[in-house]
């Protein structure tokens, strides 16, 4: 009954560490990679599309994305996405494909995406927390049903906390990276 326990939480915060990485890659650094728009999401036939989902994306050059929709339709509502989006990039439409230039950060832009970058750890740090939380209560609820020993909360509740640590960790690891990553010039 723990170990179920303690093996829901360890795969709960997995995936939130996931979460964390996938949701600190859309953020820009000075460098192009398709990552930073790939979830974008277009309007598309009155449809929240994702981008990846309908067009090709490139980083031919360090600076350089580009887009090529595998509908030509598509190119007009994919550049008005990106005007939308919280990017800061303006789209460069020659009819065919879209050319995003990445410019080079400013010393403010980096310390305000140096700032988001620990808003969204706190986020994930919460993420596991919640999840700590409420496996914690699933071994208070089990112990009261008399379905394991009180020792066996204890034991539980030592192994979660452990559990804990090493997630929360992790994430302050890849946050720290992606600071480094964004401070680097």
């Amino acid at each position: 009954m723990v170990e179920e326990s303690l093996a829901e939480a360890k795969d709960r915060m997995e995936k939130a560490v996931d979460a964390l990485r996938e949701d600190l890659m859309s953020i820009r650094t000075g460098r192009a990679s398709p990552a930073l728009v790939e979830r974008l999401r277009v309007d598309y036939y009155d449809t929240a599309t994702p981008l990846n989902q309908m067009a090709s994306i490139s980083a031919p050059e360090p600076r350089l994305l580009v887009i090529r929709p595998w509908d030509p339709t598509a190119l007009e509502g994919i550049e008005k996405a990106l005007l939308k989006s919280d990017l800061g990039l303006t789209p460069n439409n020659d009819g065919v494909v879209i050319r995003l230039s990445i410019p080079p950060l400013t010393e403010e832009r980096r310390r305000d995406l140096g700032k988001l970058v620990g808003r969204r750890v706190e986020e994930g740090r919460i993420a596991v927390r919640n999840i700590r939380r409420d496996v914690q209560d699933d071994l208070r609820d089990l112990e009261k049903e008399k379905l394991i020993t009180e020792d066996d909360l204890f034991r539980g509740r030592e192994k979660l906390q452990e559990l804990h640590d090493e997630y929360v960790e992790r994430m302050e690891q890849i946050g720290e990276a992606k600071q480094k990553e964004i401070l680097e010039v």
